[in-house]
Formats: structure tokens, sequence, C-alpha cells
């Protein structure tokens, strides 16, 4: 049984798979809804968190290295980020979450992003689109706390009601048995 919860830990973390696919897939399996919510929200929250802290230290890394570059040599010309954004094409992922930030703004992106582009993609673009750490990372996990909430209890109760034996024969379950 606990590597059922590993599991579901850590597929939440991984940004192809997020909570919003693993909570269904691990109560369907048998996993309890409350355990399930709790461990899925933890895994991606925490890679949510790293992904906003590294790109938090690499903005500023690259502001350090365009004021030394400017202080070293006046005349010439630096690129701006944002020049050097414009200038590399956009996934498919990268412009709808540009047309949600673009329409919505940072809180619209963060709550409708992790089910249409993923958690870790709207963290990255929130970043991206000249938001700070701390109003990505609160958005973020109100984002999150959302996601966890709504499809742990809408699985739960779907299962309860179309699947009333999943509990006890789960396929999570049954892999994970001694």
């Amino acid at each position: 049984m606990f590597l059922s919860y590993l599991l579901v830990f850590v597929l939440a973390a991984v940004p192809l798979f997020e909570l919003v696919t693993v909570i269904p897939l691990a109560v369907i399996g048998g996993l309890s809804p409350v355990w399930t919510a709790v461990l899925a929200f933890l895994g991606n929250a925490l890679t949510v968190i790293l992904l906003i802290v590294f790109v938090d230290n690499v903005k500023k890394w690259m502001q350090r290295r365009k004021q030394k570059r400017k202080q070293g040599d006046a005349e010439e010309e630096v690129a701006t980020t944002e020049d050097d954004v414009d200038g590399m094409e956009e996934s498919k992922k990268g412009k709808r979450a540009r047309v949600l930030f673009n329409k919505y703004g940072l809180p619209g992106l963060t709550i409708i992003g992790p089910f249409f582009v993923g958690s870790h993609i709207s963290a990255f673009m929130g970043m991206g689109f000249a938001s700070n750490r701390k109003k990505v990372t609160a958005w973020m996990m109100t984002s999150l706390v959302f996601w966890t909430m709504t499809m742990a209890i809408a699985t739960s109760y779907g299962v309860t009601f179309f699947m009333p034996t999943v509990e006890e024969d789960g396929f999570l379950v049954r892999l994970f048995k001694n």
C-alpha cells in the first residue's frame, strides 16, 4: 500500500502527469481519496515551488549579468530578456498560457492553467510574464488547493456512485499487494 501512495506522490510531482490526472486514477485504483489528495498536492506543490525559485534565481542572475555588461561597455547595445523571448517560437502550450495570461492576468493563468496547460507550465509562464515570486507562489498554491479538492471530491463521489466496490479491489491495491 505504501508503494501505491509513493507512486501518487511521484507522479503528481512529474510535470507530464499533474495532480489533475493522478488523483482520479489513484481513487479509481482503489486508494483513499483523502491520502491521495494530500500526497498529490504535496508532490505537485514541491516541484512547482522548486520551479518558481529556480526561475526567480535565473531572472536575478540575468539581471545582474545585464547590469555588468552595461557597466562594462556603455556603447554596446544589449538585447533585453523580452527581446530574446520574442525572437523564440512558443510551443502550443506556451501560446495557450500567454492567451490565458493576456485575458485573465496572473490569477486567471494560475487558476485555469493547471487544467489546460499544467501547473508547472502555468508557474513557469507566470514567472516569465514579469510576475514576482511571492505572487506566483501564492496564486499557484491557491490553484493547487482548489484543483486538489475539486478532483478528490468529484472523483470520490463519482467512484462511489458508479463503482461502489472499487475500494475493495482497485487495480493499484492489487498491483502492490504482497
